[in-house]
């Protein structure tokens, strides 16, 4: 006799599910993920479906942190919401919560109720069929992508794609895919032919054809729009902030438009108002930083400058830094950012305490953010430590990465910099100029790189210049 555990177990995997997209424990920030949503809940933020879709996921968030009792509450809460945006159009929402609440039971014991549960899944296919076994609704691709977006992961982009070829006037799908493009965009920093115009901004311009009056997507498009379409986007930010004055979204979207236009103070006004309603946003908290960074900037440029007040303007930024880390410990990008800050106060012991946090979570993150912590470290070494082997070590890294960012750019030219400033002083440092035959080569111009190793070579025969010039001549064969 089969097991019917494991027979239920295999209708299950067949299911469209939160359970069922891959979105493992270890991945996921479950503290940051269930403030943020939490939060959605409390502001009733986005369109008809977002509310039920935040109660599904938060569900499944309470799930991980095994919480089942709320956790079922919850999906219950999903189900009435959707019945009542929806009414009778509201079964194909169901279907991911349904799916959840089978696998929910399962996982229980409760292998009648789970059984149930999936039956309903099973009438509501049977009733709104797909044409194929791996084709789905659009809502499951739409709820597929919201879900994906919250995560900040690329995959929503061909889901909200998927949802708007069966249905292309949606308005909920095609924000979603508006932000997920522009998203895109910001992470891969996509490079356009002259004249081009971005897959996002078009998108934009659509979602708000659709849904005219929707203040996130407005302001979105107005930072897009802010360099090319000045005016535009001015009409797009005053238009955002009137439908949604109170919209944390739409505040930190404006903030970063004012910012960008150096209207600092009114984007500390924004954010800190946005903050008194989601007070557990680490990206607003992020965002403040930012603004506080800026203006810390602006008074160390001045000669002389005030040493007060650049310690109050970093004093606020390790505030928000370190408030934004608490919310969102596996926010690296804030870690480094937070290290390099004590670096500056001469707080060395905290600030390597930082970079070893971030060093331990790298090999998760992307190339590209590899090379902007080598670059900061390296800052660290060169200008707080007064350590230029450790800053070498440190730039030297950056250079074997791609894609070429300005960090990566950086790194470069600091390392020029401190080779020729040693070839200045001693013209037969070897060292110096195997540096430069380094550049050279991640520049890509081995000619050059073979020149500097030659002459490494000639002021000192190591065999780590000629292991390089073999190299190199191979290369070039």
């Amino acid at each position: 006799m089969s097991d019917p555990g494991s027979t239920l177990q295999s209708r299950l995997q067949r299911l469209q599910s939160h359970f069922t997209w891959d979105l493992k424990k270890e991945d996921l920030d479950l503290k940051n993920l269930s403030t943020r949503l939490k939060d959605h809940l409390d502001l009733q933020l986005g369109q008809q479906g977002a509310v039920a879709r935040s109660y599904s996921f938060l569900a499944y968030v309470r799930y991980l942190q095994d919480q089942r009792e709320e956790a079922m509450d919850l999906l219950s809460q999903s189900e009435k919401t959707n019945r009542e945006c929806y009414g009778e159009d509201c079964e194909p929402r169901l279907i991911v919560t349904y799916g959840d609440m089978a696998w929910l039971k399962y996982h229980t014991g409760d292998y009648t109720q789970s059984q149930s549960y999936c039956q309903k899944v099973d009438d509501i296919l049977m009733k709104y069929p797909t044409g194929s076994s791996t084709a789905l609704l659009p809502e499951v691709y739409g709820e597929k992508g919201w879900t994906y977006l919250k995560l900040y992961n690329l995959k929503a982009v061909d889901c909200f794609q998927q949802a708007l070829e069966l249905q292309p006037d949606d308005s909920e799908w095609n924000a979603g895919y508006a932000i997920a493009l522009h998203r895109r965009e910001m992470k891969v920093l996509e490079t356009l032919k002259e004249g081009e115009e971005s897959p996002a901004v078009k998108q934009l311009h659509r979602a708000l054809e659709v849904n005219p009056d929707d203040g996130v997507l407005l302001s979105i498009l107005a930072l897009k729009l802010l360099k090319e379409k000045p005016q535009e986007a001015e009409r797009l930010v005053e238009r955002a902030l009137k439908i949604g004055p109170d919209n944390p979204h739409v505040t930190r979207y404006v903030a970063k438009y004012l910012r960008i236009k150096d209207e600092d103070e009114r984007s500390i006004e924004l954010l800190k108002r946005a903050l008194k309603r989601t007070s557990q946003s680490a990206f607003i908290h992020h965002q403040l930083f930012v603004c506080y960074r800026k203006k810390k900037n602006a008074e160390q440029s001045k000669k002389p400058f005030n040493k007060h007040k650049v310690k109050q303007w970093r004093s606020l930024c390790i505030q928000h830094l370190e408030e934004a880390i608490i919310i969102k410990p596996s926010f690296d990008l804030a870690i480094i950012e937070l290290a390099l800050l004590y670096g500056e106060d001469n707080n060395l012991i905290r600030a390597d305490e930082f970079f070893q946090r971030g060093l331990k979570s790298l090999s998760e993150t992307n190339q590209s953010f590899h090379q902007v912590f080598h670059h900061h470290y390296a800052e660290f070494y060169y200008y707080h430590k007064k350590d230029e082997v450790g800053a070498i070590t440190q730039y030297t890294e950056a250079l074997k990465l791609t894609p070429k960012t300005w960090e990566w750019k950086q790194c470069v030219k600091k390392l020029k910099q401190i080779a020729e400033r040693r070839l200045s002083d001693n013209e037969d440092d070897d060292e110096a100029y195997a540096l430069l035959g380094l550049v050279a080569k991640a520049e890509g111009d081995k000619k050059m790189a073979m020149e500097f190793y030659q002459k490494a070579l000639d002021c000192k025969d190591q065999e780590l210049y000629l292991s390089a010039l073999f190299e190199l001549r191979l290369g070039l064969q």
